[in-house]
């Protein structure tokens, strides 16, 4: 038995959303749907995996998530996502995002470690994010970051 999402009026299996597209505000595809995860309680979609490339899955929560259509799921705000490549706040390269760290209750994000070259890597908390798109902004500059 499928389970079902409502959506624009009409109920639909969560099935169905296999392999839609995954957009965020900017028009940037993130992937495919791979699954859609039901609160086996409330039965309310909690969020999704998606997949894009080799290996390449991960989790988004339904704070991301603005509406599923009949094409995409269309997020409201961009994902922070593992390989996402992270500046400073003056955009300067600092390294790339190795790990989400998630807390275990309600699946948020707590903090990113970012790659800091061959052996390094460094935690920061979601606080210490400015924004998030393209690249992963930091709200300090690359001297603050190496001087903490």
């Amino acid at each position: 038995m499928a389970t079902r999402i409502e959506y624009a009026g009409k109920q639909v299996k969560a099935d169905d959303f296999k392999g839609k597209k995954v957009i965020d505000r900017e028009g940037i595809e993130y992937g495919n749907v791979k699954h859609v995860h039901i609160n086996t309680d409330t039965l309310e979609v909690v969020g999704i995996t998606v997949h894009k490339g080799l290996h390449k899955d991960h989790f988004l929560s339904r704070d991301y998530i603005d509406r599923f259509t009949e094409e995409s799921v269309l997020l409201s705000s961009a994902p922070i996502r593992v390989d996402s490549q992270v500046v400073d706040i003056d955009g300067r390269k600092i390294g790339k995002i190795k790990r989400l760290h998630m807390t275990t209750d309600t699946n948020e994000l707590e903090s990113i470690e970012i790659s800091t070259g061959l052996a390094g890597s460094r935690i920061f908390r979601t606080s210490e994010i400015w924004g998030i798109g393209d690249k992963v902004i930091l709200r300090q500059t690359k001297d603050e970051y190496k001087n903490p």
